[in-house]
């Protein structure tokens, strides 16, 4: 806790949270093989997401124990 001019204030942690989503199309056999290739041209970072990508934006209080 902080006393500034007679208040006590109290330290609080926000969580922000950040959704991005972009549709790309991939070819491949089943869907499975679709997530395969997906997950691993996201990690090759052959599919990049940017802040133009950004769908929502969440805060929230983490409560304490």
């Amino acid at each position: 806790m902080i006393k500034t001019n007679n208040k006590v204030e109290k330290v609080f942690k926000i969580e922000i949270v950040e959704t991005l989503s972009n549709l790309v199309e991939i070819s491949a056999e089943n869907e499975q093989e679709a997530l395969l290739k997906a997950q691993d041209m996201y990690r090759s970072e052959e599919i990049v997401l940017y802040p133009d990508d950004c769908i929502d934006i969440n805060f929230n209080i983490v409560k304490r124990k």
